[in-house]
């Protein structure tokens, strides 16, 4: 453990401290911030009400629509002069919001990615390639603080250019990795493309979070590349990376409650579910400084795990996440989450991992079409496509409930992302 007397803390010590945090941050963003005051107001509700993490139910949700309502900086909770970094989410879901930083929240947000990035495998001295996106994407900069922090070499691989990362894992040996796991993909398809074995380039660990991501392609990873592959979760507007991580045993992402208090609440309603159920996580940043948000619905879908970890760490552990609520298609009456096809394509393997899904509308009904690759080099299933089509349509019948067309395409003819991956290609008409 990277911070044993916090990681492993006594229930009781780190409770008192959530209790502390929780109503100091109350304090703060009702006397700092207009936005949080006036919520909170509007519920009848002063600071000195708040005794602990129960009353938080009480307490005014954000949204990411708040986040942008109020940009750029009308949730900053410290004077703009002392916000020393921006960072912005991608956009992928919408416009774009703004995340500020203080020179605490960095410090901060270095111990938390040490912490995952130590569970994960990371000691000091080895040679760790950060091939996460820079700039205004929070993913590398965290892994790449974390790991300066444990004291590793760090190489800021970056994104974009696959073929010369290749070239420099072959000639200045990695011991771990840090990226999207999807870029793993790409990684393996430049590497054959090159005549090189993914396994002789000495990976012996990655930490791998910015998408969701199912358990057979966690296997098919540490296959392809001989390492042992940790899920890690984060959010540019809680830090980033190093919210919660997967420890040895990898029985659920740690979430650092020192730092984070989680709630599931209904995605609908926004009402707490029962616990051990599925649902919307829901985060208040305890110690960030310059935007700390309260009661954040961060859309991903987990479920919180009862019981202590075999590690010896006490703080709670999140599941992995199975989606995003904003993810979730509905096709004549059956509702999927892309990581569900994922799960299943994956069971099969004559199949790569890479495919989207292709949502269109034929008159009034809506109709689905999957478009996978066929592994490389293509297997002899290849030349029965047709036999192998129907098995992966009758998989997809029979777990999911869902009909859908399968077109089996030769590798290489799915568009390459070094980013995220599009998984979902919906034409319908827009209401």
């Amino acid at each position: 453990m990277w911070q044993p007397e916090l990681e492993a803390a006594a229930p009781e010590a780190l409770a008192t401290l959530q209790v502390q945090r929780l109503r100091d941050l109350v304090k703060r963003l009702f006397h700092r911030v207009p936005f949080y005051r006036a919520a909170i107001t509007a519920l009848d509700i002063h600071p000195r009400d708040i005794s602990g993490p129960a009353d938080l139910r009480n307490l005014p949700q954000t949204t990411r629509a708040d986040l942008r309502e109020q940009y750029p900086f009308g949730l900053l909770a410290i004077p703009a002069q002392r916000v020393v970094r921006l960072h912005a989410t991608s956009g992928t879901r919408g416009k774009p919001t703004l995340v500020a930083c203080s020179s605490g929240d960095l410090n901060t947000w270095a111990d938390l990615c040490a912490r995952m990035l130590v569970a994960a495998g990371c000691r000091r001295g080895d040679v760790w390639y950060v091939a996460s996106g820079y700039g205004l994407f929070t993913g590398g900069l965290g892994a790449h603080y974390g790991a300066e922090r444990v004291g590793a070499a760090v190489v800021p691989a970056s994104s974009g250019n696959s073929i010369r990362l290749l070239q420099l894992m072959q000639d200045v040996p990695p011991a771990g990795i840090h990226c999207i796991p999807s870029y793993m993909l790409r990684l393996a398809e430049v590497a054959a493309a090159a005549g090189v074995e993914p396994r002789r380039l000495g990976l012996r660990y990655g930490s791998f979070g910015g998408e969701t991501w199912a358990e057979p392609l966690r296997r098919r990873i540490e296959e392809t590349f001989g390492l042992r592959a940790h899920d890690v979760y984060g959010l540019s507007e809680c830090l980033g990376p190093g919210v919660a991580y997967e420890c040895e045993a990898r029985q659920g992402l740690h979430l650092s409650e020192d730092h984070f208090l989680a709630e599931i609440v209904d995605p609908i309603s926004g009402a707490p579910v029962p616990e051990g159920r599925e649902g919307e996580l829901v985060l208040t940043s305890l110690t960030k400084v310059a935007m700390p948000l309260l009661r954040y619905r961060t859309g991903d879908l987990t479920r919180l795990i009862p019981g202590r970890c075999s590690c010896g760490r006490t703080l709670r552990r999140l599941a992995r996440i199975s989606g995003r609520a904003d993810d979730m298609l509905t096709i004549r009456g059956v509702n999927l989450f892309p990581a569900e096809v994922e799960r299943v394509l994956l069971q099969f393997p004559e199949l790569s991992a890479r495919h989207r899904l292709v949502v269109d509308r034929i008159g009034p009904m809506d109709t689905l079409a999957i478009e996978t690759e066929l592994a490389a080099p293509a297997p002899a299933a290849a030349a029965e496509p047709g036999g192998l089509a129907e098995r992966v349509q009758e998989h997809l019948r029979a777990e999911l409930g869902l009909t859908a067309a399968i077109h089996l395409l030769p590798p290489g003819m799915l568009p390459r992302q070094e980013g995220k991956a599009v998984r979902v290609v919906d034409r319908r008409p827009r209401p």
